[in-house]
C-alpha cells in the first residue's frame, strides 16, 4: 500500500492462483497477509483487499479479481467477516469453489452473537474499556481525520481481548477503513438476524473446513452448531489455547498453519 491508495489485491507463489484469503473487519485491508504468504509457499495465492461498500459489491468485487488472477474453482480461506464472504459467493457461485475454509468466522445464528462485546471488554482493563468507549463514540460522530485513527486504535485493543497468548509482532499492519466497516457490516448483520445467512448453506456444494480457537470471543458453537445442520460436508477443528487470530497465538499458529496446509489443496 502507498500513500492514500489501496491495490485491488496482492498475489503470493506462482500464478494461476488456485485460493484466495479474504480479510476480516469489514474494513481491515491486509490483516490476513502473514496467511496468504505461507499459503502462497506451495501454490498460487490471491489476497483481495475488499473496498466495495456494500455486500453485493463486496461480492461482484471477488468475482471480478478471481475471474482476472485465479483458476476456477478456487479454495476460499476467509477470516472473520471474510468467513461469511466466502459464505456468501459460494452460495452464489458454487461451480466456482472448490472448498471453503472458515477461520473464526462469526456466529451464524443471532442467539450466539449476543454476549460478544461483553466479553471482549471484561478482558480489557478498567482505563481501556473507558478509551475503548470514548474511541466508539469519536466513531460515531468524528472530526476531520479522527474517525479512521479511532477505528484502527480501537481494533488494537479488540486485538488484546481477542488474543490469548499473542506474539510479539506477529500481526500484520493494516489500513483500516471505518466507512467501509460503516455500510458492510450492518447489512450483513441483518442477514444473520433474519437467517438468510445461514439459509445460504443449501447452496453450497462444497466441502466446507471450520477452524476455531477455543478463546475467541466469538463463540466456536455459533459456527460448529448451525453449520452442522446445514452441510452434507462440514469439518469443524478446534484449537486449544487460541484466540481470534491463531496465525499470533503462541500455543496454537504451527496447529492451526497445519490444519490449514492439509486443508488447501
Amino acid at each position: 500500500m502507498k500513500g492514500d491508495s489501496i491495490e485491488p489485491a496482492r498475489m503470493y507463489g506462482k500464478p494461476p492462483c488456485t485460493a484466495a484469503v479474504l480479510h476480516g473487519g469489514p474494513g481491515a485491508c491486509g490483516e490476513v497477509a502473514p496467511v496468504a504468504r505461507e499459503l502462497g509457499r506451495r501454490r498460487g495465492v490471491l489476497e483481495p483487499m475488499q473496498q466495495a461498500v456494500s455486500v453485493e459489491g463486496e461480492i461482484r468485487e471477488l468475482e471480478g479479481l478471481l475471474e482476472a488472477h485465479a483458476r476456477p474453482p478456487v479454495t476460499l480461506v476467509g477470516f472473520s467477516w471474510g468467513a461469511w464472504l466466502a459464505w456468501l459467493f459460494a452460495a452464489r457461485f458454487p461451480s466456482r469453489v472448490h472448498k471453503l475454509i472458515l477461520v473464526a468466522a462469526g456466529p451464524f445464528e443471532d442467539a450466539y452473537a449476543a454476549g460478544i462485546s461483553d466479553v471482549r471488554f471484561s478482558r480489557l482493563r478498567p482505563e481501556e474499556q473507558t478509551e475503548a468507549g470514548r474511541l466508539m463514540d469519536v466513531m460515531d460522530h468524528p472530526g476531520a481525520g479522527e474517525a479512521d485513527a479511532a477505528f484502527a486504535r480501537l481494533g488494537k485493543l479488540l486485538e488484546r481481548a481477542d488474543a490469548f497468548d499473542p506474539v510479539p509482532g506477529a500481526a500484520e499492519p493494516i489500513r483500516p477503513r471505518l466507512e467501509l466497516f460503516q455500510r458492510v457490516w450492518p447489512e450483513a448483520a441483518e442477514m444473520r438476524k433474519s437467517g438468510a445467512l445461514l439459509e445460504l448453506g443449501a447452496q453450497i456444494a462444497c466441502p466446507v473446513v471450520a477452524i476455531h480457537g477455543d478463546h475467541d470471543p466469538h463463540p466456536a458453537e455459533g459456527v460448529r452448531k448451525p453449520l452442522s445442520l446445514v452441510l452434507d460436508d462440514f469439518q469443524f477443528i478446534l484449537l486449544e489455547r487460541c484466540g481470534h487470530r491463531p496465525w499470533i497465538e503462541r500455543h496454537a499458529r504451527d496447529a492451526f498453519f497445519r490444519a490449514l496446509e492439509s486443508s488447501v489443496p
